[in-house]
């Protein structure tokens, strides 16, 4: 089938688009530019890799780019969080994740033609809204979108098992565009944005109890920042440290 230039143009700035933003969530989650590129760059490759798992009685396998890179990066932004209550979130957001995507696959249409999107958008966009609600922060976010969207497929696996029925399952088999992927993601896109918009409408970073729940990832760095001040102003009461200035300057401009 020969696609019209103009359809063709379309999809590749779409595909652009998306591995634009895809490096700008990464990058938000405090990775580097070279880790977040190379981690886009591994997936893709790794999109084109299956890994056998079992074969009777259902044939198992684990995508490399949509599974198991999604879920090691995982496993890093759990041990890279500040707060045990960011794990804490991480674990129930993956929870939810798997009973909204099992009850999904329980009520909505089994044929894809059948429903008004794609099932990888539905799914995934659905388990990024759960995630980022359960979650708060952009890790937390994060890992309750892929591991959740894991849970499920696991759970598919083993009800097939458990009925004795023949049947396949290719866990992140789409690769970079899996649910896995996309769930990922779309939570991050969300608590960036809900994050980002509350910080502005607040002034700035707040610090302590009352910080936005969506900035959890950032408040070790900023209260370090933030004792560094106020060592600084306590050994020098007349001069404000530059940590006081760099926060009051943001809370002007926020004001402006």
């Amino acid at each position: 089938m020969n696609l019209p230039f103009g359809m063709i143009a379309l999809i590749v700035i779409g595909v652009l688009v998306y591995f634009g933003i895809a490096q700008r969530l990464l990058d938000r989650m405090r990775l580097t530019d070279k880790q977040a590129i190379l981690f886009i760059l591994a997936v893709i490759a790794g999109s084109f890799i299956n890994i056998p798992i079992a074969q009777d009685p259902v044939n198992i396998s684990l995508n490399v780019g949509g599974g198991l890179l999604p879920l090691l990066l995982c496993i890093y932004l759990f041990a890279k969080a500040d707060e045990t209550v960011e794990r804490v979130r991480a674990v129930i957001a993956a929870g939810l994740v798997a009973v909204a995507i099992e009850l999904g696959s329980v009520y909505l249409p089994h044929e894809p033609e059948e429903m008004f999107m794609d099932p990888k958008l539905i799914y995934g966009i659905a388990a990024g809204l759960i995630a980022y609600i359960a979650g708060r922060s952009r890790r937390s976010a994060f890992i309750g979108g892929v591991v959740g969207i894991i849970i499920s497929d696991l759970i598919h696996v083993y009800k097939l098992i458990q009925a004795g029925t023949p049947g396949s399952s290719n866990i992140g088999g789409a690769g970079v565009f899996d649910v896995t992927v996309i769930a990922g993601l779309v939570a991050v896109l969300i608590a960036e944005v809900v994050g980002e918009t509350r910080e502005k409408l607040q002034g700035g970073p707040v610090l302590g109890p009352n910080r936005p729940e969506g900035l959890y990832e950032f408040s070790k760095e900023l209260s370090d920042q933030r004792k560094v001040g106020k060592n600084r102003s306590d050994s020098n009461p007349n001069n404000k440290s530059l940590t006081d200035n760099h926060f009051e300057k943001d809370r002007g401009d926020s004001n402006e």
